[in-house]
C-alpha cells in the first residue's frame, strides 16, 4: 500500500472516530436518540382491570420490595384462597409490550408506590386499620425542604436535576457511568483493587427494590437495573424533569437503612430520623424548608435547631451505603463522614458556612432504643387484631409483621361505629359509676362496695345474612391481644344446657324418621332396650299420636319430666358424682324439660344427659346389653385391650410428669422412698429398671437399701431366679408398685430424654401385660364395670360428634354426666355459631368476617378476590331448631333472662323478640381428702354468659369473665351480662340499623 492510500485511510478513520465522538458527546448531552427509543419501548407498556382471571399476567420473582409488598407471592396466596373459598373477579391485563419486556427481564414500568400496607375496612367501607409502611414519607416533591435535595443530590447524584437537556436520562450519569466503567475495566486486568459504582439514584431504586436481595450480583444485574429505570423514566413521554424531580421523593421515602429490634425494616428518610435519632419528621421539616442559600437566622437556638437537623437528615443520606455498619456501630465513622460532607457543601455554596460551623462541632447520637411510643388501646384494636389473625390464617402468613407490609386492602363485615360503641362502653365498665350507670349493681350481679375493674366483659354480635353470618361487633375489655372470645376454653355453666338440649331433640328427630313410617303393628314390634328410656318414650308416643309428625313429637319431648332432686348420685366419668341445683326451691320438683331449660335447674338435665348416654349405649347398634351379658362374646377381649391401652396410658402419663426431670439416681431415690424394703420387693424392682443387672448388682442394692445383703450365694441365686422370671404385672404386685411406674423408670434410665410419645409407642406390650389379669373369666364382675365405661366413652363420642356438627371447638368431650351443666367447657364464639345454626333454621351457614381481598390496586398485578360461599349444610332439622327457639324466648318472657323482656324496641318503638340462655361457669381446683371429703379448694375462674338472638336479624354472646386471684371475691351470675346486654342494646341498635351496611 502507498503512503498515500496509508494517510487516505488514516483521514478516513479518524473522521469516522470524530463523527463518532460528536455523536457520543451530542447524545449524552442531549440523550435525543435514547430518549426517543425509550419512550417508543415504554410508550406500549400498559396494563388494564378487567372483570374476572387475568391470562395476561406476569409476577415478579424477586426483589425485596414485591416481597414485602406481596407482589411475588400473589399467585401462591391466590392458590390458596381458591382453595378457601375465593374466586378471582377482577385482575390486571399486561399489553403484549409490557409482557414482552417482562419476558425479556426487564423490572415491569408503572408508578411504584412509596407507601402501602394492610388496610381492613369495615361493612360501610370506612377504615378499621391502616398499618403504612413507611409511615412517614413525602407525598410531592415540593414537601422536600430544597436544603435536603440539594444535600442528598450531592452526596449521589449531582446532575439529576439538571435542566439541560430536558430528556436527560436518570439512570446514567455520563461522568460517574465512564469512571465506573474505567476502574471496572482496570479491575478486571489487574490494575486496580477496587472499583467506583455507576449507579445513579434511579438505577439505586431500582436495585434496592427489585434485584435479588436487594443487591447488584452482577455486571448484568446493573445493566438491567439501568435498563428498567430507563424504560420507567420515559413512560410518560421525552421529557424526563417531572420523573427525575420524583425520583427524588422515592428515595427519600424508600431507602433502607437497617432493621432495628422492635420495628423491623426501616425504610425512608423520615422512618429512619424517628427510628435513629428519636426526630419528628414534621418538625425536622418545619426547620429546614427555609432554603438552601439563605443566611443564617438571627436566632442562636433556631441555628442550632436546624443544623442538629440538618446533620442527622445528612448523615442519614450517608449512611445507606452501609447502613448495617454505620447504623448499628458506634456511629464514630458515620459522624466523621458527616462532617467531611458539611466542609464540602459549604465549599461548593450549598449551605452557609453558619450552618457548617453551627453542625460540626454537635454529636451524632444514635438512639439506643425504639423513642417511646403509647400503649396501644388493645381494647379499641379487638376487632382489627381479631381479623388480623383470620387474615393471616387466610393467607398463610403467621408474622403480623409480614402481613402488615401487604399491599392488601381487604373489607370485613364489621361495623366500625358499633364496634367503637360497645368497645368504648365495655372498657368504661371497669368503673363502678360506669357499672352502676349501666344497672350492674345489685343481686346476682356486682356487690355494692365491689370493684368492677379486674372482671372482662365480652360481647360478639352477628347479622343473618342471605349467604353467612356477618361479624358486626366483636369486642371485649381485656386490654390485651388475648382474644377471650375464641382463645380460651371456658367454663360458661349452664349454657351447656342448650347444646344437650339440640342433641337431645335431634335425637328425637331421628327416632322418628326411623319409626313414623311404621304401621302400629310393625311399630308394636319393636322392643327398645329397657335402659333405653328415649327409644322407650318415642316408641310410645308414636303408638299413641294421631299426628305423627315431626313438630309436635318435639314439643311432646319438651314436656317429659324429670325429678330436680338431688340426692341421688351419679355413677359417671368413672366415679360417683352429686350434683346441686342452683336454687334450692327447685329440689322437690318434678318437672319439665321445658320449665327445666327456662329455669335452668342442672338435676333435670344431669338426668336428660344420662338418657342421651344410655340411648347411645342400648339403643343404638353396639347391642351393648348383650355385650355385657355374654362371658363369652368377642367382642368384650377387644375392648378390654382397649381401655387397657387408655388407662395404661393415663398412668403413663402422670409418671412421666413425676420422673421426666430426673437423673437415674434421682428416679432410683424417688421411686424408693415410700417403699417398705424387703428382698423380694427390691429384687422385683431392680429387675424391672435394670433387667441384666448381675448377682453383684444385686448383692450391692440389697446392701444399700436393707443394710446387708443376701446370706448366701444360694440365696443370691434364688432372689434371681425366682423374681427375675415374674411378669411385668406380678413384679409389680410383689413390690407394691405399679408396674408400669416401674417400666418407665426403667425405661428413662436406658433413654434419658425420651418423650411421653416414645415411651408410649415403646410400652404398647407392657401396658397390655399390665392388665392381663382383667381378660380372665373369673374376673367379670371387674370386666364389666371397665366395658360400662368404656361403652360410656363412646356414647360421649357420639354426642362429641352432634355438637362438633353444630361448631364445638374442641376434640373432647368430658365424659360425665357434667358435660350437661358446663364441665366440658365452650367459648363464646362457638357458642355464636351455634345459635346461629338455630337462627337459620337449621343451616351452618359459613361465618363472614373478611370480604373481599384486593391485593397491589392500581399495579400491573392488581387481583381483586371475592368469597365464593359454600352451599348451606343442614345440620339439624328445621322443626328441632324451631322447637329450640321457642324454647330460648321463653327463658326471656318467663325464666332466667326475663330481666330482658320487652328491653329492646324498634325504630317504631315495638318491642323486638329476644331470646337466649344464661349460664354461670365457676371453676374451682378442690383437694379431697378419704372419703371423697373436701379439704381445701381454690377459685380458678368465674365466668357468667348470655348466649341470644335479638329478632330474626342479629344473634351473639355476651359474657362476664375474672380469673384469680380474683375471682374469689365475686358471687356474680347470669344475671350480670343479661342486664349488660339490657343496656348494651339500646345505644347499638340505631346504629346497626343504619342504611350502607346491609346483609350480604
Amino acid at each position: 500500500m502507498t503512503w498515500f492510500k496509508k494517510l487516505f485511510w488514516i483521514g478516513a478513520g479518524l473522521a469516522a472516530g470524530s463523527t463518532l465522538a460528536l455523536f457520543v458527546r451530542d447524545e449524552l448531552r442531549t440523550s435525543r436518540l435514547q430518549s426517543a427509543l425509550w419512550r417508543d419501548l415504554a410508550s406500549d407498556a400498559r396494563y388494564s382491570v378487567e372483570a374476572g382471571a387475568s391470562d395476561a399476567i406476569r409476577f415478579p420473582q424477586t426483589g425485596p420490595f414485591d416481597e414485602r409488598l406481596g407482589y411475588r407471592q400473589l399467585p401462591d396466596f391466590i392458590e390458596r384462597l381458591q382453595g378457601q373459598g375465593y374466586a378471582v373477579t377482577r385482575q390486571a391485563r399486561m399489553s403484549p409490550r409490557l409482557l414482552e419486556l417482562q419476558d425479556y427481564g426487564f423490572f415491569a414500568p408503572y408508578r411504584e408506590k412509596n407507601q402501602a400496607g394492610l388496610i381492613l375496612r369495615d361493612c360501610r367501607n370506612d377504615v378499621l386499620l391502616r398499618t403504612q409502611v413507611p409511615r412517614r414519607v413525602y407525598e410531592r416533591f415540593e414537601e422536600v425542604p430544597p436544603l435536603l435535595v440539594n444535600a442528598l443530590l450531592f452526596v449521589e447524584d449531582r446532575h439529576l436535576l439538571d435542566a439541560q437537556p430536558p430528556q436527560r436520562n436518570p439512570a446514567i450519569d455520563p461522568e460517574r457511568f465512564a469512571k465506573a466503567a474505567l476502574e471496572q475495566a482496570q479491575r478486571a486486568i489487574g490494575l486496580g483493587r477496587t472499583a467506583a459504582g455507576g449507579s445513579t439514584l434511579a438505577t439505586q431504586i431500582e436495585k434496592y427494590r427489585h434485584s435479588p436481595q436487594g443487591r447488584t450480583g452482577s455486571v448484568r444485574e446493573k445493566l438491567r437495573q439501568m435498563a428498567s429505570a430507563s424504560l420507567r423514566a420515559y413512560q410518560d413521554g421525552e421529557d424526563t424533569q417531572a420523573r427525575r424531580r420524583q425520583v427524588v421523593v422515592d428515595y427519600l421515602d424508600t431507602v433502607p437503612l437497617a432493621a432495628r429490634a422492635g420495628t423491623g425494616e426501616v425504610h425512608g428518610l423520615g422512618d429512619g430520623l424517628w427510628v435513629w435519632y428519636g426526630r419528628d419528621f414534621d418538625e425536622i421539616n418545619r426547620l429546614l424548608a427555609g432554603g438552601a442559600e439563605e443566611e443564617a437566622p438571627a436566632d442562636e437556638a433556631l441555628l442550632q435547631q436546624q443544623a442538629e437537623a440538618f446533620k442527622q437528615a445528612l448523615s442519614l443520606m450517608i449512611a445507606q451505603r452501609r447502613p448495617s455498619q454505620h447504623l448499628l456501630g458506634d456511629g464514630a465513622g458515620l459522624a466523621r463522614l458527616t462532617d467531611s460532607y458539611l466542609r464540602l457543601m459549604s465549599e461548593a455554596g450549598l449551605i452557609t458556612p453558619a450552618l457548617r460551623d453551627a453542625a460540626l462541632p454537635l454529636p451524632l447520637h444514635l438512639q439506643p432504643g425504639l423513642p417511646p411510643q403509647p400503649r396501644p388501646d388493645f381494647v379499641q384494636r379487638k376487632a382489627a387484631t381479631a381479623l388480623r389473625t383470620h387474615l393471616s390464617a387466610l393467607l398463610g402468613m403467621p408474622r403480623a409483621y409480614d402481613l402488615e407490609r401487604l399491599d392488601l386492602d381487604a373489607d370485613t363485615s364489621l361495623d366500625r361505629e358499633a364496634q367503637a360503641t360497645a368497645a368504648r362502653v365495655l372498657a368504661s365498665l371497669r368503673t363502678p359509676a360506669a357499672a352502676r350507670a349501666a344497672g350492674l349493681i345489685g343481686p346476682h350481679m356486682l356487690d355494692p362496695g365491689a370493684d368492677p375493674a379486674p372482671l372482662t366483659y365480652s360481647f360478639t354480635l352477628f347479622e343473618r345474612g342471605a349467604q353467612a353470618n356477618l361479624l358486626r361487633i366483636q369486642a371485649d375489655s381485656m386490654d390485651q391481644p388475648f382474644d377471650v372470645n375464641q382463645g380460651a376454653r371456658l367454663d360458661l355453666g349452664s349454657t351447656a344446657k342448650l347444646r344437650t338440649l339440640v342433641s337431645y331433640l335431634e335425637i328425637v328427630a331421628v327416632l322418628h324418621a326411623r319409626w313414623s313410617g311404621l304401621s302400629p303393628a310393625e311399630l308394636s314390634a319393636q322392643a327398645p332396650n329397657p335402659r333405653d328410656p328415649m327409644g322407650m318414650w318415642a316408641r310410645q308416643y308414636l303408638l299413641r299420636a294421631k299426628d305423627r309428625s315431626l313438630a309436635p313429637m318435639l314439643e311432646a319431648a319438651m314436656e317429659r319430666k324429670y325429678s330436680a332432686n338431688p340426692g341421688e348420685a351419679f355413677f359417671t366419668g368413672g366415679g360417683l358424682h352429686q350434683f346441686e341445683n342452683f336454687e334450692r326451691s327447685r329440689n322437690a320438683s318434678s318437672m319439665t324439660v321445658r320449665e327445666g331449660f327456662k329455669h335452668s335447674v342442672n338435676l333435670v338435665f344431669i338426668r336428660l344427659m344420662r338418657d342421651l348416654v344410655r340411648h347411645h349405649m342400648y339403643g343404638g347398634a353396639s347391642d351393648a346389653e348383650r355385650l355385657l351379658k355374654d362371658p363369652t362374646d368377642a367382642r368384650r377381649r377387644e375392648l378390654l385391650a382397649r381401655f387397657a391401652d387408655r388407662e395404661g396410658a393415663a398412668f403413663l402419663a402422670r409418671f412421666h410428669r413425676k420422673y421426666q426431670h430426673l437423673s437415674s439416681a434421682q428416679a432410683e431415690t424417688l421411686l424408693l422412698r415410700d417403699l417398705k424394703p424387703t428382698a423380694p420387693r427390691l429384687a422385683s424392682v431392680l429387675f424391672t429398671i435394670d433387667p441384666e443387672a448381675s448377682d453383684a448388682g444385686l448383692d450391692e442394692f440389697l446392701a444399700r437399701q436393707l443394710g446387708h445383703g443376701p446370706r448366701s450365694a444360694g440365696e443370691l441365686r434364688a432372689l434371681r431366679t425366682t423374681y427375675a422370671g415374674l411378669s411385668l404385672a406380678d413384679r409389680g404386685y410383689v413390690a407394691r408398685v405399679h408396674p408400669l411406674e416401674l417400666w418407665l423408670v426403667g425405661f428413662l434410665r436406658r433413654h434419658p430424654d425420651a418423650t411421653l410419645a416414645e415411651a408410649l409407642s415403646a410400652s404398647e406390650k407392657e401396658r397390655q401385660d399390665t392388665y392381663a389379669w382383667l381378660f380372665k373369666t373369673r374376673n367379670k364382675s371387674a370386666q364389666d364395670r371397665r366395658l360400662r365405661e368404656l361403652l360410656e366413652l363412646d356414647a360421649f363420642a357420639q354426642i362429641h360428634r352432634s355438637w362438633q356438627r353444630q361448631g364445638y371447638p374442641f376434640a373432647s368431650l368430658t365424659p360425665s354426666y357434667a358435660s350437661a351443666i358446663g364441665a366440658s367447657g365452650d367459648r363464646p364464639a362457638a357458642l355464636a355459631e351455634l345459635m346461629g345454626i338455630i337462627v337459620n333454621d337449621g343451616l351452618r351457614l359459613p361465618t363472614q368476617r373478611v370480604g373481599a381481598l384486593h391485593f397491589a390496586r392500581d399495579t400491573p398485578y392488581e387481583t381483586r378476590l371475592e368469597p365464593r360461599h359454600a352451599s348451606p349444610v343442614q345440620v339439624l332439622p328445621a322443626e328441632v331448631t324451631a322447637t329450640v327457639r321457642r324454647a330460648l324466648f321463653e327463658v326471656v318472657d318467663d325464666g332466667t333472662a326475663r330481666r330482658l323482656k320487652g328491653a329492646l324496641v324498634d325504630a317504631n318503638g315495638r318491642a323486638i323478640g329476644v331470646g337466649g340462655k344464661t349460664g354461670t361457669g365457676d371453676h374451682r381446683y378442690e383437694r379431697t381428702g378419704q372419703g371423697g371429703r373436701v379439704i381445701s379448694e381454690r377459685k380458678i375462674d368465674r365466668s357468667a354468659t348470655f348466649v341470644f338472638m335479638i329478632g330474626e336479624r342479629y344473634f351473639g354472646t355476651v359474657m362476664v369473665y375474672v380469673h384469680e386471684p380474683h375471682a374469689a371475691r365475686y358471687r356474680f351470675t347470669s344475671a350480670l351480662p343479661t342486664q349488660l346486654l339490657k343496656s348494651l342494646g339500646p345505644q347499638l341498635l340505631p346504629v346497626l340499623q343504619r342504611d350502607g351496611c346491609g346483609g350480604d
